[in-house]
Formats: C-alpha cells, sequence, structure tokens
C-alpha cells in the first residue's frame, strides 16, 4: 500500500479585549474572579455570577429608558452637567424603603432634566460622524489573526456597519471568522485565522441622521516564506489566557488510515481531553480534506458530542480520497491530527469496464453553454478507454439526458441548448470496448447565464440607510474603445473560447462585445453572435469546421455605436491535439513503515496542464498492477546529489563549504539543504555526522565545533517536498586550520544567465574570506571547455567592482568554461571553481526585455517566455540583486507574460533590469536603462498622458457676407467623441445670441460666427480641444491696430451688405474715350425695379433731359461731344427707390481733367495721316492732319538726347582687374545722365566713378573689380524731347577657375 506524509506549518494569533466603558464614572470596585478555588488554590471549577438589575440600578433608567433616551441631545447634556459631581459610593444593601425614597427622588429630578432639555438648541449638539481614529492597514502573515479598530464620534450616536469589497460582513454567517466589537466611540473588527481570501480592501461606515462617512483600511494576507523545518512542530504565538485559564488539549484514540469502497458510508474520529473542562467554553472543531475546509452537506457530516469529534462521508466517492486533518482550536492554541483516507472502486456493472470518472465541474458557463471537465479514472478495466459521455439534468428534477451523442476523447465538454437563466447539474460516465462505467458524482449546480450577470446576482450594495437623489446633466454618450489583449485560451475540435480585457475607455453605461472570424487567408469576417452581444469578456464559438485556421477578433458597444475592432488573433487551426504526458521516470520507493512505502519519482517533461499522477503496485512476479490511489495527486520527484563541494574559509575550529545545485531538482523546488561530516584519521573515513539538523536553503553552510589540525571529508544531500535526496559523493579531504593568507578566497557560487550566441553575463558571490583587507575587485578568466589548463585568459584587464559581468565576443557553438578571481590590496586571491561548460548559441524561442509605454503613459519592461513549466516563476532584479518587494516598481505576470511597471521613473532607476524564468533551460534577459533612455522613454511617457491633438491649421479669423467675423481652424484626425470648449479672454463661452458655433467632426473643422465687433469683444479668442486623453488649443490674439483693422472691415462690409440691399453701383462711375472722340461717362448698376431713378449731376445741379443720357443692360451712360475746358466738373449718378439709395462721384477737375484729355489726344494722335518732314528756317518740322477736328499739328525738334556708341553688350573681366567703359552722348539741350546697376540707381563713389565731361563724354571706371560686382548695367539719358538707354553686362571671373566657367550675374 501506499502512504502520503503530510506535514504544515501554521501560524495561529488570537486576540482578545475586555472592553470597559461607560459615559460616566462608575464606582471603583474590587475585581471580580469567576474560578472556583479549593483551600490550595487550585481551580476546581466556574462560577457563573447571577446579574439582577444592576445596569438599572446604576443609572436609574431601565434600558428601554436609556436606549431612547440615547437619542437625544438632552443624554449629552445630562452627561456634561452631571459627570463631575459625582463621586464614588460603596455598595451596600438598602431595605425596599430606602429603594422607593431614592426612586421619587429620581423622578423630581428627571422632571427637573426635562424642563433643562428644552432649553438647549439641540441642533448644537448633533453633528455628523467624524473618524477621530482611523482604521490601520496591515499585512500579517497566513493563519494569523487582525484587528482593526477605530474611533468614531458624532451625535445621534452613529450606526457602524463593517464592509469587506464593499459587501457588508454578517458575523454569525461565519461563526467564530469575524468579530465586531462597538464600546461607544471605539468600534473593532476581529478576522480570525486569516487566509488568501481575507485579503481585501474594508471599509466601515458611520451614519446618523446628520450624515454618514467612511473610512477605508486594506489588509494582506502573506504566505510565510521562511526556512521552516517540516519536521519540527508548527510554530506558535504564546498561550492566550482567557479569564486566567490556560487550556491542555489532548487527542486520544486517533484514527488510522482508513479504506472504503465506492458508495459505502465511512466514519471516524477523534477523542478530545481539554482540561480544565469547563462546559461554557468548548472547543471549536475543523475538518480538512488535503488542506481544504470541509463545511457540512448531503455527503459530508460532522458531530461533536463534546468530548469526541466524528467525520461521516455518507456516499464514498473517489472525490472523497485524501488526507483528512482534524484541528481542535481553543482560546490556548491548537492541536492536529491526520490520516490518510483512500476509496476504491465499486464492482462495475459489466466486467471489464472502466471506473467511474471523478471530480466533474463546471470549467466555464454561460448562457447558452457549460464547458464541463473532469478527471480520468485511474482502474481502465482492463482495455483502453474509448471515451466519456456527459449528462445533465435540470435542477428540480430528475430526468437525465445525455449530451454527446459519440464518446469525448477529451475530459472537456461544451455542452449547449441549455435554458438561459436555468440551474443544471452534470455527472460524466466512461466507456471502454467491455461496456459503461458507473456515472460520477454529480457536479454542484451551474446557473446558465451571462458571467456579467452571475457577478451581479451574487453581490448586493450594502443599505447605508439614505436615498440621495441628485439632478445631473445627461451624458453623453461615449463609443467604447477597442477591447485589449484578446487571446485564444482553449481550442478543441468541438469549441474556441477566447478571453480579453475590456477597453480603457468604456463610457458610462458599460460595454457589451460583438464576436468576429474569418477564415485564415481571407479577410471576410462575419460577426458570429448577430442577435444579442455578450456582456462578459469570454465566448466560446461552436460549429467550426474541424481542420481549418480561424482569426478572431472583437468590438465593443453600448448605446453610442460599436467601436472599432480588436487587434485579431493568430490564426488557430481547429481540431484535437492529444498532448499525452511522458511516462515519469526513476521511481524509488523507500520503506515508512512495516505496512507502507513512500514512492518518488522524476517528473513527466514538458506536460502541459498535469492533473497529477496515478500510482499503481504490483506483487513481485505476479505482473498484474494494482492502482493504489483513485484520486490524482501532484508529486515531487526524487532528488540527484549535490556536486563540487569546496571550502570558502577555514578557522581553527570551523570551515565554510559551498557546493553546486544537483543538476536534476526532481520537478520540485529545492527547500533545502543537509550537510554531513566525517572524521578522517590516518586514511581511514569515520562514521557520518549531521552538521545541521535544519535545513539551510543557501548553497554555502559554516560547520562548527571541528577539531584544529584534523581531516574531514563532507557531503550533502538536497531536500524538496517529496523527501531528502541521494547524497552526494564524499568531498576531498579537507585540513580544519586557520587560513592566515593576505589575499582573499575564491568567489562561490558561479551563475550563468542571458546565453547568446556571442554573449553571456557571467554571476558569482563574493568570497567568504576577504584576507587582511576587504575585496576591492574581480578578475574573470575564461578558456574553451575542451582546451589545456594553460589556455586561461583574462577577460577584463581592469578589475571590476561588481559581482557580474557581460562576456561579449563568443564564437557561437563554442563551449567555454569561466572562473573569477577576487582581489584585496594584498593582491589576487584563488580562483574559484570554474563553471560548467556552457555553449554560446541562442536557443529557439530566447526573447529579450521589451520597454513599453501603454496609452497611460506607464513605462514598463516585460518579459515573455515560451517554455514555462507549471513551477515556473518570473524572478526580476536590478543590477542583478533580485526585487523582492520593489518600493519604485510594480512586479506583475500574467500566463507566459511578467512585466515591471515603473511607478514613478526618475535617476533613482538607472541600472541593468534582468528576469530569469525558474524551471526552465535559462530563460533570461537584460535591459540597460541609461540616462539618455529614460528621458527618451520620459518623453513619450509624458506624450501618451497628454497626447496632443495635431492641427492643420491654427486658429485665424475672416470676414464673411455682411460684416460676420469667422474664427475657425481645423484639426488633421479626431474621434467622434471628440469636445471643443471656445473661450474669450479666460471665460468660457457658449451657443448663443452672440456666438454661434459649429463643429464637424467628420473633416476636423471648427468654427464660431459673430455677427459683429464690438469694442467689448478685444482680446483673445481660444479653441481648446479634447479627445479622449489627447487635448490642444489654439489661441488668436485680436488687440490694437488689429482688432481696429478687423472691427472697421467688419463694419464696411455690413455697410455694403446693407447697400446692396437696394439699387447700388456693381461699377462705380468713370469715363472712357470713343474711337470717334466722344468722352463717355459710365457705371454699371444692379437691383433696379421699374421705379427706381438715376440722377446726373454736375457740380451739384441736375443735368437736363436734353442732354444724352442712357440705361440699358445695368449700365448707366453720359455722352460728351467734343469735349473742351467747360466739361470739366464734378460728376455725380444718384441711384434711389424706396429701397434706398446710392451715390458716385466723379472728380473731372485739375489733373483728372488733364488724365482726361490725353486719352482724348491720344485718339486724336492715332487718327492723324502719316508723318512729314519739312525743313525750314526755324528748323525741322515734322506735320501731319488728325481726322477730328480738322486741324494741323506741326511738331519742331531739334536734339533729342541719345546714346551716339562706345559701349560693349559684355564685358569680360579677370578679378582684381579695373574697368574702364566711355560712351558718347548727344542731345541739344544736353541731356541728364543716370547709371543704373540691376536696375537701381548708382552713385559715385570709390569703388565707382561715374563722370559726364563736356556735355558730350560720359565714363564708367570700376577699381578692383570683385564677383559682386558682375550685373547688368545702364546708362539713361534724357533731355525734353525725350530718352535713350544703354545697356552692356559685367561677367567677372576667377582664375583659378577652369576655362569656360565665367561665374556671371546678370
Amino acid at each position: 500500500m501506499l502512504q502520503f506524509l503530510h506535514h504544515c506549518s501554521i501560524r495561529a494569533a488570537t486576540y482578545t479585549a475586555l472592553d470597559e466603558g461607560g459615559l460616566s464614572p462608575l464606582p471603583k470596585r474590587a475585581k471580580p474572579t469567576y474560578l472556583a478555588m479549593d483551600k490550595e488554590n487550585q481551580i476546581i471549577g466556574y462560577v457563573v455570577p447571577i446579574f439582577r438589575g444592576s445596569h438599572e440600578f446604576e443609572s436609574g433608567l431601565s434600558d428601554t429608558e436609556e436606549a431612547r433616551a440615547k437619542e437625544s441631545a438632552g443624554y449629552l447634556a445630562r452627561r456634561d452637567l452631571f459627570a463631575r459631581g459625582m463621586e464614588s459610593e460603596r455598595v451596600e444593601h438598602k431595605s425596599r424603603r430606602t429603594v422607593v425614597r431614592e426612586s421619587a427622588e429620581r423622578i423630581s429630578l428627571k422632571l427637573y432634566l426635562t424642563q433643562y432639555h428644552k432649553r438647549l438648541n439641540e441642533d448644537s449638539l448633533m453633528h455628523t460622524p467624524e473618524f477621530v481614529i482611523k482604521p490601520r492597514s496591515h499585512t500579517v502573515w497566513e493563519k494569523q489573526c487582525v484587528r482593526l479598530h477605530c474611533t468614531i464620534s458624532g451625535w445621534p450616536e452613529p450606526r457602524v456597519v463593517w464592509y469587506k469589497n464593499n459587501v457588508s460582513i454578517d458575523p454569525m454567517a461565519k461563526p467564530g471568522k469575524y468579530k465586531v466589537e462597538s464600546s461607544y466611540s471605539v468600534h473593532a473588527l476581529e478576522i480570525n485565522k486569516c487566509d488568501f481570501d481575507d485579503t481585501a480592501q474594508y471599509r466601515v461606515s458611520a451614519m446618523n441622521s446628520k450624515g454618514e462617512t467612511s473610512a477605508f483600511a486594506s489588509v494582506v494576507v502573506k504566505r510565510f516564506k521562511g526556512e521552516v523545518d517540516e519536521s519540527l512542530p508548527s510554530p506558535r504565538l504564546p498561550p492566550c489566557l482567557e479569564y486566567g485559564v490556560k487550556f491542555e488539549t489532548h487527542i486520544v484514540e486517533k484514527f488510522g488510515v482508513s479504506f472504503g469502497l465506492e458508495g459505502e458510508t465511512l466514519s471516524f474520529g477523534c477523542s478530545v481531553i481539554i482540561y480544565p473542562s469547563l462546559q461554557r467554553f468548548q472547543p471549536e472543531i475543523e475538518w480538512y480534506r488535503d488542506d481544504k475546509l470541509l463545511v457540512p452537506s448531503k455527503w459530508v457530516q460532522m458531530h461533536w458530542s463534546g468530548d469526541r469529534a466524528t467525520l461521516t462521508l455518507s456516499h464514498l466517492n473517489k472525490e472523497d480520497e485524501g488526507l483528512y486533518t482534524l484541528r481542535v482550536i481553543t482560546k490556548s492554541g491548537f492541536e492536529t491530527h491526520s490520516a490518510y483516507v483512500f476509496v476504491r472502486d465499486g464492482d462495475a456493472e459489466v466486467a471489464g469496464a472502466p471506473g467511474a470518472p471523478l471530480d466533474v465541474h463546471s470549467l466555464d458557463a454561460n448562457k447558452d453553454y457549460v464547458i464541463i471537465s473532469w478527471k480520468q479514472p485511474a482502474v481502465d478495466g482492463g482495455s483502453p478507454i474509448l471515451g466519456y459521455f456527459v449528462d445533465r439534468c435540470e435542477v428540480g428534477m430528475t430526468h437525465w439526458a445525455q449530451c454527446n451523442d459519440t464518446p469525448v476523447k477529451f475530459a472537456r465538454f461544451p455542452v449547449t441548448g441549455l435554458v438561459e437563466g436555468r440551474s443544471y447539474v452534470f455527472r460524466v460516465r466512461a466507456v471502454n470496448k467491455a461496456g459503461m462505467s458507473h456515472p460520477s458524482r454529480v457536479s454542484e449546480p451551474v446557473d446558465a447565464m451571462d458571467p456579467a450577470d452571475r457577478t451581479r446576482k451574487g453581490t448586493s450594495a450594502p443599505w447605508t440607510g439614505q436615498i440621495i437623489v441628485t439632478e445631473e446633466e445627461p451624458v453623453e454618450g461615449v463609443v467604447p474603445g477597442r477591447p485589449c489583449d484578446l487571446s485564444v485560451i482553449e481550442a478543441t475540435k468541438n469549441y474556441v473560447v477566447l478571453s480579453w480585457k475590456p477597453p480603457g475607455d468604456k463610457g458610462h453605461e458599460g460595454v457589451m462585445y460583438y464576436v468576429e472570424k474569418c477564415v485564415s487567408g481571407t479577410d471576410s469576417w462575419q460577426r458570429v453572435n448577430t442577435e444579442i452581444p455578450v456582456k462578459s469578456p469570454r465566448f466560446a464559438l461552436f460549429d467550426l469546421a474541424e481542420g481549418k485556421s480561424y482569426r478572431f477578433r472583437v468590438r465593443c458597444c453600448n448605446s453610442a455605436g460599436v467601436g472599432e475592432p480588436s487587434e485579431p488573433t493568430e490564426a488557430t487551426t481547429v481540431g484535437d491535439k492529444l498532448d499525452i504526458p511522458s511516462a515519469p521516470g526513476r521511481v524509488v520507493p523507500t520503506r515508512n513503515t512495516d505496512t507502507s512505502v513512500v514512492v518518488s519519482w522524476e517528473a513527466s517533461r514538458d506536460v502541459k496542464e498535469l492533473v497529477g499522477y496515478y500510482i499503481e503496485s504490483s506483487i513481485a512476479g505476479s505482473n498484474t498492477w494494482e492502482p493504489c490511489n483513485n484520486k490524482p495527486v501532484k508529486g515531487g520527484g526524487i532528488l540527484h546529489g549535490v556536486y563540487g563541494i569546496t571550502v570558502l574559509e577555514c578557522v581553527r575550529d570551523a570551515m565554510v563549504l559551498a557546493w553546486k545545485q544537483p543538476t536534476f531538482i526532481g520537478g520540485a523546488d529545492i527547500t533545502g539543504y543537509f550537510v554531513d561530516y566525517r572524521e578522517v584519521i590516518g586514511g581511514v573515513p569515520g562514521k557520518w555526522h549531521e552538521a545541521n539538523i535544519k535545513s539551510v536553503s543557501e548553497r554555502a553552510y559554516r560547520v562548527s565545533e571541528l577539531k584544529e589540525n584534523m581531516l574531514y571529508q563532507f557531503q550533502v544531500r538536497a531536500a524538496n517536498m517529496a523527501g531528502v535526496g541521494i547524497p552526494s559523493l564524499p568531498s576531498e579531504t579537507f585540513k580544519c586550520e586557520e587560513w592566515t593568507i593576505a589575499v582573499p578566497g575564491p568567489p562561490h557560487d558561479l551563475q550563468v544567465q542571458e546565453v547568446r550566441k556571442d554573449s553571456l553575463v557571467l554571476l558569482w558571490k563574493p568570497p567568504v574570506y576577504q584576507g587582511r583587507d576587504a575585496v576591492n575587485g574581480y578578475y574573470i578568466d575564461i578558456k574553451e571547455a575542451d582546451a589545456d589548463f594553460e589556455m586561461w585568459r583574462g577577460v577584463n584587464e581592469k578589475a571590476t567592482d561588481k559581482t557580474f559581468k557581460k562576456i561579449k565576443d563568443l564564437k557561437e557553438g563554442e563551449s567555454y568554461v569561466f572562473r573569477v578571481r577576487a582581489q584585496n590590496k594584498a593582491g589576487v586571491g584563488k580562483a574559484s571553481d570554474p563553471t560548467e561548460p556552457v555553449e554560446a548559441v541562442t536557443k529557439p524561442g530566447t526573447a529579450e526585455i521589451v520597454v513599453n509605454v501603454d496609452d497611460d503613459g506607464v513605462i514598463s519592461l516585460n518579459f515573455e517566455c515560451s517554455n514555462l513549466t507549471a513551477d515556473s516563476k518570473f524572478v526580476w532584479s536590478k543590477n542583478y540583486m533580485e526585487m523582492t518587494e520593489p518600493e519604485r516598481m510594480t512586479l506583475e505576470t500574467k500566463g507566459n507574460k511578467s512585466k515591471a511597471i515603473f511607478k514613478t521613473p526618475s535617476e533613482e532607476d538607472l541600472g541593468i533590469y534582468s528576469c530569469f524564468v525558474t524551471h526552465t533551460d535559462g530563460a533570461s534577459a537584460s535591459y540597460t536603462l541609461s540616462e539618455e533612455t529614460l528621458k527618451e522613454l520620459l518623453k513619450i511617457s509624458h506624450d501618451h498622458k497628454f497626447p496632443i491633438i495635431p492641427l492643420k491649421t491654427e486658429l485665424a479669423v475672416e470676414l464673411l457676407e455682411k460684416g460676420r467675423v469667422r474664427f475657425w481652424l481645423q484639426a488633421e484626425k479626431i474621434s467622434a467623441n471628440g469636445k471643443v470648449e471656445y473661450v474669450f479672454n479666460d471665460n468660457v463661452v457658449h451657443q448663443g445670441e452672440k456666438y454661434k458655433m459649429n463643429f464637424d467632426k467628420n473633416t476636423g473643422t471648427i468654427e464660431m460666427f459673430m455677427e459683429s465687433l464690438g469694442k467689448e469683444d478685444e482680446g483673445t479668442f481660444t479653441f481648446q480641444l479634447q479627445d479622449g486623453k489627447a487635448t490642444n488649443q489654439s489661441s488668436l490674439v485680436l488687440i490694437g491696430d488689429v482688432f481696429k483693422q478687423l472691427q472697421k472691415e467688419s463694419e464696411f462690409q455690413k455697410k455694403e451688405w446693407i447697400r446692396k440691399q437696394g439699387p447700388h453701383f456693381v461699377e462705380y462711375l468713370g469715363y472712357e474715350v470713343t474711337p470717334e472722340c466722344c468722352v463717355r461717362l459710365k457705371c454699371k448698376v444692379a437691383n433696379m425695379k421699374k421705379d427706381s431713378v438715376a440722377l446726373w449731376y454736375k457740380d451739384g445741379r441736375e443735368i437736363k433731359v436734353n442732354e444724352k443720357l442712357d440705361f440699358s443692360e445695368g449700365v448707366l451712360t453720359l455722352e460728351i461731344a467734343q469735349i473742351s475746358k467747360k466739361d470739366a466738373g464734378i460728376y455725380e449718378v444718384v441711384l434711389k427707390d424706396d429701397r434706398g439709395k446710392d451715390t458716385s462721384t466723379l472728380n473731372l477737375t485739375d489733373q483728372g481733367f488733364k488724365d482726361l484729355m490725353n486719352q482724348v489726344f491720344s485718339v486724336i494722335a492715332n487718327s492723324s495721316t502719316p508723318l512729314k518732314i519739312q525743313s525750314t528756317e526755324e528748323g525741322i518740322r515734322l506735320y501731319t492732319f488728325v481726322m477730328y477736328w480738322k486741324c494741323l499739328i506741326v511738331m519742331f525738334f531739334t536734339d533729342r538726347a541719345r546714346v551716339a556708341g562706345g559701349l560693349p553688350d559684355v564685358v569680360t573681366i579677370q578679378e582684381g582687374k579695373s574697368l574702364n567703359l566711355t560712351c558718347n552722348i548727344w542731345g541739344d539741350p544736353v541731356p541728364e545722365v543716370t547709371w543704373l546697376k540691376n536696375e537701381r540707381e548708382m552713385v559715385s563713389n570709390d569703388h565707382y566713378i561715374l563722370k559726364f565731361e563736356s556735355g558730350k563724354f560720359a565714363s564708367f571706371t570700376i577699381t578692383s573689380v570683385s564677383t559682386s560686382d558682375s550685373g547688368k548695367y545702364s546708362i539713361l539719358v534724357k533731355n525734353k524731347y525725350g530718352t535713350e538707354s544703354g545697356d552692356f553686362t559685367v561677367s567677372v571671373f576667377i582664375p583659378d577657375e577652369e576655362p569656360g566657367r565665367v561665374r556671371t550675374w546678370c
């Protein structure tokens, strides 16, 4: 048979408090004793005192009257008035007459107090509850007790309620778990024997007629992680003495290992002796199965007779198999007893049929499906199990319906076709070729409803006693964001289960979800739940085609609409993958008793979702195997021995040893090590002795009480939950003599992490022996694993003061070994033992630490491991020192991903961060957070915390028709949730008569309109944008001249609009000269009616009708034939009707008349005959005849100004030379000469010398030509007869330039 050994360590703490209170001081009395003593002062019993209305005699009021008095303000007044005046008095027996007299005096006093109360202002005494002392948060070990207490003031006396995670605590619901105490203003909540479920936020609420207030405190329950020897008694706190009694508990007639058959009834128990035996105080009896507290049910009944505790299992099933523990708890502590119960399979109805499945439970439940899971039986009946059938039954019914037509091979099955809101129970049957097994034990009832509805159904809001009605502005609906972390958590041929996280931006009303799928390789998405969205972030999909690959995504929705889809999942192939675990190895039985053994084994490797192990036994030679356990057990494997035992330090009577971890740890964590030693005399080893009774967790230990100058050998054994492993081989023989060398001893515990194809990180611990001086550095040596000893070479030329080193420039595929030497002022010490060979290779699936900044600006380091095992843990370190409870970071692990989140990143966080995953093949990585990287991350974090909405245009202003003012800007992109505030001079303005707003979210255009601008509108206009977390703003300052100009333009535009409402001028009055040499005054008008009038005026006098007046096609004209000087004047046209009038004026006087005549003369000149020339005594006579006015034009010309010659077209000259040009000028009178460079007039100076001599010669000189002198030059000559110019270009070249490359500017 097989017996499982179970060890547990429990910490218990019990708190007691005697409440003393009273509003008024009471007479001091001798402290009563409630213990019955004999003559020798030995406790013989307990005395129960009888109280006969003592409280009524003390207060003068009955309980009902006093309760009523406490609800009035007068109660406080009476306490304050008489509390100081009461004196202590003796307790004496009073006659009936005395009692009556005192009663009459009290009635008189009560009457006086009633009148006194009426004169008090009750409102001045009443006030809302206040916390004088708030409850304090606690962190406690598991199994300890914790007490939350607070002091509350307030009148009327507040009603105090305690809550756990916003659910009120009822001490009667869990007797012994919670204790609530209230002593006037002091209130306390005591939680007994804390477990992990007690980790929560606790709230205490105080309420009276004046209001309510609350305070919060957190309780964190931690598992004890200290070094505990499982073989030693459980640690206990000092016993708690209640009323001076210390209880002693003894468990006798203990139950032993029990065996039962399925369907039978099994009872077992223990007798309990408690001394002293007090009838009033009964112990608390608890039963556990596999460390889980049992509660009474139809399968389990518990009985306590006063001296015997009994547990009855009414209908044995394999689920009842396990380690049962009885715990007897008193005020002074507790005692326990444990034994194992085995349950065998009942006889099958059909010979060869398998055993019944066990542990049937709901893995996932929704409104239209339930996923059922179970464990396979240990007995298959001699032939493999072909599959399982699942049955269901509605709660309250007796009819069972089979859910699947064909057996399922997986121990998991989705049951569909359920009615929403109803409850079901399930059972499973196994089948092989011989037949069907008995059905399993039925599951617990499962509700077919949405998990979100189930959560709300099970949680009720605490009643506060107040109904508060508030009026709020209706909240604008917000379309929810994208779901995140969508993943496929389970996939079989029958169904796929999706899980995701809700979006960060959910709006005010919560969200529901639509699930979509598409076949891999396509982009055709189909909605799965087309009718009703789901409420919980989990969903199972059915009816998928086996063998096909699918991708999935999720959308959120609410009343505002449907949000954007999440990122799709990776392709998931529908089908069953039977990951059958590999066989365990190295089964080692160890005798325990005459009839039992302890079995250890090597755990199966690379097992996914391991349920447990079945152990089978066989009589030697029979080859018939029988199951030892019918319920899977989680076991630990055997341990190989440690190796590499070395000495780190030696003194006269002690030696410090170090060793290396076993190559195989048995599938469970090592809990400690045991060291043995023996003397070696004359080369003959002696007997082994234990160096430590309690295991040590470090791989180094100081062995004390040795003999000086003696020779010793050592061996080390590792231990885990399965037991103590095989001892190591004996070490070398070491002599116990004090080291006196000056240099330090060897470093130890060398470890290798972050192995890549060209680098790795080497870690070590400082030497135990420091030498004469402290260690100030380390040297690292390296060599190829197969190289000779002489091939050791140094990695670092300068000693490092760190206990880690990243070694680079390794050859891929080469194996290396490393060692470390410590140094102090005296020199370099002995080298450490070399590491095991390490191959420089990057293993498949190796990941690096990724830094991430989320949408909230939170900076985190993320590491993912693809080859996790069930026992793997992520270990984060800073500068390769493990961070167990970091103050500046938060560590989170979910599945195969872990992250280290910075709380407030600063320069204190600079360093190397690494993550190592235990129980893997060395999965690890690191990330160096430098100052530059931190600055960049902080910038990104700031951008994410305070994102900016990008703008296409800044805030601008423009004028519209009627003089309206438009302020506008355009954002590059803004969602439907975008909002904008319009601010003027730091005050928010809203839609109204003065301001009109428009926000087009499709184009991102934001507008604000004003009908006009007044003096009060001078200032700064700002548009403030918000889109989720993103914000931005743009401002426009309109003050001073800018505002006045805009205001003036606005007023002008408004007037123009008003003007154009009646007859008005489109083109104002002007003139033109016709080819017939007539002057025509004209203007263009619009919006004319039949009764519209157009009046012409000259110099204020209306032009008579006999003048030629015309109006056709919106143009008014007035023709003047053969214009003369008498026609000069100011002309005006007036348009008017009942809608208004408009005026246009034309000034034809002075310069205006001259300009008009020039045009007339131009027309006349164009009508002239060809020019003729005639020489006369007066000069050269030019004459012609013109068509109009029949006149002869004669002009006499002498010498017009002109450039006679001498200037080249282009001048090319070398830099540094001087340029001189001269040209001839002709003209009478003598012309004026002007020189130009690039169309700009030049002035003579030292560089440019300009001369005009004798009225005929113009010279141009440039002294010391430079490249800046290149350009276009002109000479302009002018006299009263005309003007003429001459142009030339100067190009300057540099001698060093290639021929033909002339720098030219023109």
